[in-house]
């Protein structure tokens, strides 16, 4: 309680010296621009403002875009027109992640209408984002991740249609995703991550420019929608999503692709594994029940990483997983697999394959002596099947019983 008042106390002071001196100050920064920083810096807690953030070092004594060196660091402005003597700098970017700062994000960041960064990342900001940022309309990046912002994300957002970057992530913001988000045309990256958003997908397809989408861990429900052409990073993982993935099939130039933690049902089928630029696949902790891996010989396939982990996945084990080059780390897990392991697994395993999970499944048959010295570095699990292993085999220990072997699938 004493730390609350003496803050208020302060800033009460800081306004009233800030709105004394500025009469005073013959500035070449736009006066309403600097009205804006003063009430960015007085809408933070003073005790949360380090000797080293930049924040300190804003002296309202001096012109925030005439001065150089250690003063108003994280400011950048516009150089006014040497012709016109009545010209004034206009503030186009602000910086201050990672200070640590405490506060309200002020609503008369909106009259900073020249602004085309703004990077508030990595604070303690709390409280909603003002409605007001809807008039940056030169803005190009947006990044207010990690912070303590709540309430809903901008209704209008759409009207930022330079928007490049929007960094949103690791906050508390809550509702739906604004429809209005399909006009951002400009948009390469879409970063709404751990929130509280809720609501289904509103179309997406005119973001025709995005290459990065992240909505992991929030509440988003319903089927998948159509997503631009251009996307190769697709998080969505740790959702309420339902459906078939069959819309992630068009997307070409996808590279990483995380659907794990959701509700997703059908088939992982051979769509997805024709996509040859994709390294990185996660479609573990679903209900999907059929694996179709088709068989990558005409040319080079990208995957590296495959997690299958926590499905309802059953048949033999696909054999065309050995046909993928880059292939390195399979985890197969937790699924009702059966029948033998591939021959073909064991000459991979130890060499391009450095991971390999086949835990909690049905599988059956002799693993062979000779993995005993192929298996140094190697990584992952054979435990829970019905497998007969060679002595002092790691991977291969914890088998189930021959009581619980017998009948088949008690996974």
């Amino acid at each position: 309680m004493a730390r609350l008042v003496n803050s208020i106390f302060f800033t009460f002071l800081y306004i009233s010296f800030i709105y004394t001196l500025s009469p005073f100050v013959n500035a070449t920064t736009s006066q309403s621009d600097i009205q804006v920083l003063v009430a960015i810096k007085t809408s933070i807690d003073p005790f949360s403002i380090t000797p080293d953030s930049f924040l300190s070092s804003w002296d309202f004594n001096l012109d925030p875009c005439e001065i150089t060196g250690a003063s108003f660091l994280g400011i950048l402005c516009t150089v006014p027109d040497q012709v016109d003597t009545n010209a004034t700098s206009r503030i186009i970017e602000i910086d201050l992640e990672g200070d640590g700062l405490e506060g309200f994000l002020t609503s008369s960041i909106g009259n900073l209408t020249e602004l085309v960064s703004l990077n508030l990342g990595r604070n303690k900001f709390r409280g909603p984002v003002p409605e007001s940022i809807t008039n940056l309309r030169k803005l190009t990046s947006l990044q207010l991740y990690e912070n303590f912002f709540s309430g809903s994300l901008v209704d209008d957002i759409g009207v930022l249609t330079k928007l490049e970057t929007l960094d949103v992530s690791n906050n508390r913001l809550s509702g739906s995703i604004p429809s209005s988000i399909t006009s951002l045309r400009s948009l390469t990256r879409l970063d709404l991550s751990n929130n509280e958003l809720t609501g289904k997908f509103p179309q997406l397809n005119g973001l025709w420019q995005l290459s990065s989408f992240d909505i992991s861990n929030n509440q988003i429900y319903g089927n998948l929608p159509q997503f631009p052409l251009k996307i190769k990073t697709l998080s969505l993982s740790h959702n309420l999503l339902s459906g078939h993935i069959t819309p992630v099939h068009k997307l070409r130039h996808l590279s990483t692709l995380d659907l794990s933690d959701n509700r997703f049902s059908g088939g992982i089928n051979k769509g997805i594994f024709m996509l040859s630029e994709l390294s990185h696949v996660n479609v573990s902790v679903n209900r999907f029940t059929v694996f179709e891996v088709v068989e990558f010989s005409d040319k080079k396939s990208q995957l590296h990483t495959l997690d299958v982990h926590a499905n309802r996945l059953h048949g033999h084990l696909p054999v065309n997983l050995v046909t993928y080059p880059n292939l390195t780390e399979i985890n197969l897990g937790h699924n009702l697999f059966s029948g033998e392991i591939p021959l073909e697994y064991w000459s991979r395993l130890g060499f391009s394959w450095r991971s390999l999970n086949l835990e909690y499944n049905n599988l059956e048959g002799s693993v062979p002596r000779e993995l005993n010295r192929t298996l140094e570095g190697v990584q992952g699990s054979f435990e829970h099947n019905c497998l007969i292993c060679p002595k002092g085999l790691q991977l291969c220990h914890g088998q189930r019983t021959a009581s619980e072997c017998h009948g088949g699938d008690h996974n």
